[in-house]
């Protein structure tokens, strides 16, 4: 009859043979016994050492705005430049025009990056397109155009996520779900994110598969203390079906506030941070994600391999 033992079980058993002299019809029970449980064992010191490593290597590196820091933000030049870098997710900004299309802008009118001044909710497709978004960042990027949401969606390798921050109000809603939608992306490559409760329970309630977060602003002073949020934090996430909550990166943040969100299922994403060092602390208080300009940076900083797998 074949055996169904390990083979690991079968080579010391073949050893322990040899080495005491015995014949297979010698071999009984208690020495089957001692063979198995000493098989066990070794799988069960492999199980504990697993149990001392983290479950991830890190959280998604998100690159804040595309590889920001380095090119034009919210830009098609910036978001492929995020995936050269290695970045786990890309993070954009978008806005509803006045003839319903999605473009990726952070600022709801365009004068600041692009010199001329336009209301993106008043003005159309075509006429934002006609701006230069690029030569503000240098001569290099000259040219370069305000790209709309499908654009973007479209650059998304698979694997990859796309955190949509909704910077208007809950009329983009449509559009979005069904930009989304004829993507192809799936449902796990696509979280949105907003400051708008309104935004965040409409959507729940719409498309309740999708991981929408809530996005809060600490206090930037020192003296603020982030924990006595924790109740109203808490409260908001839950009466909007939130998924999850982003938060800019207040050093007064502690373990016990993510512990407190994590056990109620809220996972925790700070934004936006450059230094590894402040990248790490975040990390081991169990962040689950990092906002970064340097998505490529932060990973060198980080000390995380380009291949380890996401969780």
């Amino acid at each position: 009859m074949a055996s169904n033992l390990p083979q690991e079980v079968v080579d010391l058993n073949d050893s322990w043979l040899r080495r005491s002299g015995a014949s297979h019809g010698l071999f009984n029970a208690f020495s089957l016994l001692h063979l198995i449980l000493h098989w066990s064992m070794k799988t069960l010191l492999y199980f504990l050492l697993s149990l001392s490593m983290p479950l991830f290597a890190e959280p998604f590196i998100v690159a804040h705005r595309g590889a920001s820091g380095e090119a034009p933000e919210n830009t098609l030049k910036a978001f492929l430049l995020a995936w050269e870098q290695g970045a786990d997710a890309i993070e954009g900004d978008f806005h509803l025009t006045r003839d319903e299309r999605i473009v990726c802008f952070h600022d709801r009118t365009t004068k600041k990056l692009t010199g001329k001044d336009l209301t993106i909710n008043k003005s159309t497709l075509a006429e934002l397109q006609t701006l230069d978004a690029g030569s503000w960042k240098g001569k290099d990027f000259a040219g370069t155009r305000i790209p709309t949401i499908e654009q973007v969606l479209d650059c998304v390798p698979p694997g990859k996520q796309i955190f949509i921050e909704v910077k208007c109000g809950p009329e983009i809603i449509p559009a979005l779900i069904k930009a989304v939608k004829q993507s192809g992306l799936t449902n796990d490559q696509v979280v949105v994110i907003s400051f708008q409760k309104n935004v965040v329970k409409a959507l729940k309630k719409q498309v309740p598969d999708w991981t929408v977060n809530w996005l809060y602003s600490f206090d930037a002073r020192a003296s603020h203390d982030p924990d006595k949020k924790l109740p109203h934090l808490l409260a908001t996430l839950a009466e909007i079906k939130a998924n999850g909550l982003g938060s800019s990166s207040h050093p007064g943040l502690s373990k016990g506030h993510l512990d407190s969100l994590n056990r109620k299922g809220f996972q925790h994403h700070v934004w936006t941070v450059n230094d590894p060092a402040t990248a790490q602390r975040f990390i081991t208080m169990g962040c689950r994600s990092i906002t970064t300009d340097y998505p490529g940076a932060l990973r060198k900083g980080l000390k995380r391999p380009l291949d380890t797998p996401l969780p």
